[in-house]
């Protein structure tokens, strides 16, 4: 019995995670564009939501601590490391929430 509880717990403290991720428009419009579940590089990210990388990075970080999203490869591009991730949300609650537009 306490088991379940404490799996009942942690998701819980997995979703509001996500939830209080999800209440900032840039990273709404990341998932949105990862939902297809192609990987991508906040660098492809950035330029594809018109959005600054450094700003874009940052969010991608902050989606990657929540589960959102997930490193999947990494390559040598002109001297630096350009990192990959993949969308990676399991919460059956997400995807209709991203249909919604923003008010931008």
């Amino acid at each position: 019995m306490a088991g379940s509880k404490r799996g009942r717990k942690r998701r819980r403290n997995k979703n509001h995670g996500l939830l209080v991720a999800l209440r900032h428009p840039v990273r709404r419009k990341i998932l949105r564009r990862m939902s297809d579940e192609r990987k991508a590089s906040p660098s492809e990210l950035s330029k594809a939501i018109d959005q600054p990388l450094s700003s874009v990075a940052y969010h991608v970080r902050v989606l990657v601590t929540c589960g959102a999203l997930k490193p999947v490869s990494e390559r040598e591009l002109k001297g630096s490391t350009q990192h990959f991730y993949r969308w990676s949300v399991t919460a059956e609650w997400v995807r209709p929430l991203l249909e919604e537009d923003d008010d931008e």
